[in-house]
């Protein structure tokens, strides 16, 4: 018996083949084996053809099919994660009206500016635990003022992860964790924001029916099958966002329990049971996969836009060719705090967490006859942490308690000097786990056919590769924080 799971992103599809029994993934695709082909009609937006995702998905699943020898008649469940925040409207004859405005869009962000200004702050945040701010709602606000031809045709709107399910299907629904980061769950009232849908004058008919995260929401099609290679009447059984996804593929399902993720940008995902919210918006709250109105379950997001992105332009720039492993033995060769070299790391757009600051990237305290390529690799890699514990400072300061924080067996947090020092600093144990989002939504579509008794148990074949426990001495690890911290502070006052 066999679960697929598909991980929607901007960059391309992945799918994994997972052996129910064993947890483990027999086979893994992704389509295009380059970048899927994204469009930018002007400056600052982003639209992709949901098309695209379609004719990957696709493709992805005869490769695994192909791959593994695996007889179709043997797939029971498929999970869905996706791209957050993305838009799809769609025609009663379900025909796509537009390309989707997806997530890195921004053409929405003076829309959501505005609504938060004249719902209130307060009413906003207690309510949405977010502004509107460019999220799915001001998106469709975006084209029912700029395109009103378009949206008079609007059938449904929908989230990308929702499309494909339709395609699957044939059926049109969401979740009602996908209207959250949509911003378009009341927290307080436990349903559709009606706050927003009349701010913004959208029909609450244009929402989707909602369906449990973890139910039958739906089975193959046969036009479904046909495309894919599978048999129809396979139910899809599981769908959320890949940030959501992401944190239920690493088993931080509890409070207490936090995801994160150090790629070309960085994301700290914590847990909570309390639908807190930070006064500043520095941080978005979406309901968690796992979340009922008995067990709250809040995944309170940290998003970091300087994280890897900085480590590579080092590397590219500066390092004459070095490799990420001799970065990171150089890093190893001088003390923490790399001799009073500091970086801030924020060149890359501006910062959520920084209350939307763009104040670039920084080199402080460079010495040209003390300093070398070593010093500069350690403060790379210690900007990118103390940014991590900047930010997790904001969440324990909404009540998060970062005891657990597991990760992915990739990218920056392969560094010791990187993972010690958010260990040290925020006193916590971090797990790195061999895993994806795919195999995490293939996984989880096995908890809702009865293959799992709950998504603990789906969940629990989740391998610790490595850990890292807070050391006892770590003076000399905050001393350089306060540093950089005080850095930061200067940096934004100017």
């Amino acid at each position: 018996m066999y679960l697929i799971g598909y991980d929607l992103g901007s960059s391309s599809i992945k799918a994994a083949l997972v052996d129910a029994k064993s947890g483990k993934a027999i086979a893994t695709a992704q389509s295009p084996e380059t970048e899927l082909s994204m469009h930018a009609p002007q400056t600052g937006w982003a639209e992709q053809d949901p098309e695209i995702w379609w004719e990957h998905i696709c493709k992805a699943t005869h490769q695994l099919l192909d791959n593994s020898k695996i007889a179709a008649e043997e797939v029971k469940a498929i999970g869905i994660a996706y791209q957050m925040h993305g838009l799809v409207i769609v025609d009663e004859d379900k025909e796509v009206l537009r390309p989707s405005i997806i997530w890195s869009d921004s053409r929405a962000v003076e829309i959501g500016r505005q609504a938060f200004e004249e719902i209130g702050a307060k009413k906003a945040l207690s309510h949405l635990l977010n502004s509107p701010g460019n999220f799915t709602a001001s998106k469709l606000k975006w084209v029912k003022d700029n395109e009103p031809d378009i949206y008079a045709k609007i059938h449904k709107m929908m989230l990308p992860g929702d499309y494909i399910a339709m395609r699957l299907t044939g059926d049109i629904r969401t979740t009602a964790s996908g209207l959250s980061e949509g911003i378009l769950w009341d927290f307080k009232e436990n349903g559709v924001a009606k706050i927003v849908l009349e701010q913004y004058g959208i029909s609450e008919n244009l929402i989707p029916e909602i369906v449990d995260t973890f139910s039958n929401q739906g089975e193959l099609s046969e036009a479904g099958a046909k495309a894919t290679g599978l048999v129809a009447g396979i139910p899809v059984t599981y769908r959320a966002g890949d940030q959501p996804n992401n944190a239920l593929a690493l088993n931080a399902l509890q409070p207490g329990e936090v995801a994160a993720t150090g790629g070309t940008s960085g994301v700290v995902y914590g847990v909570t049971d309390q639908a807190n919210y930070d006064p500043q918006s520095r941080v978005n709250g979406f309901l968690h996969v796992n979340h009922s109105a008995a067990a709250p379950r809040i995944g309170i997001l940290l998003c970091i836009n300087g994280a890897g992105i900085q480590y590579r332009w080092i590397k590219e720039n500066m390092t004459n060719g070095l490799s990420y492993v001799e970065m990171n033995e150089l890093a190893a060769s001088v003390p923490i705090g790399s001799n009073g070299v500091v970086i801030l790391p924020f060149g890359n757009g501006a910062e959520r967490m920084l209350c939307n600051d763009h104040i670039g990237a920084h080199i402080h305290g460079l010495g040209f006859n003390e300093h070398g390529q070593a010093h500069l690799c350690r403060a790379a890699l210690e900007g990118i942490a103390f940014s991590f514990v900047y930010g997790g400072k904001i969440l324990q300061g909404m009540g998060v308690d970062i005891s657990t924080m597991r990760v992915g067996n990739d990218n920056l947090f392969r560094s010791p000097i990187f993972a010690q020092t958010i260990s040290n600093l925020l006193n916590c144990t971090i797990e790195a786990v061999e895993t994806n989002g795919a195999v995490g939504a293939a996984k989880a579509s096995g908890v809702a056919i009865g293959t799992y008794k709950n998504i603990g148990e789906a969940m629990s074949s989740v391998e610790v590769l490595m850990k890292y426990e807070a050391e006892s001495e770590t003076v000399e690890y905050h001393k350089a924080y306060e540093n950089w911290a005080s850095v930061l502070k200067q940096t934004m006052l100017k």
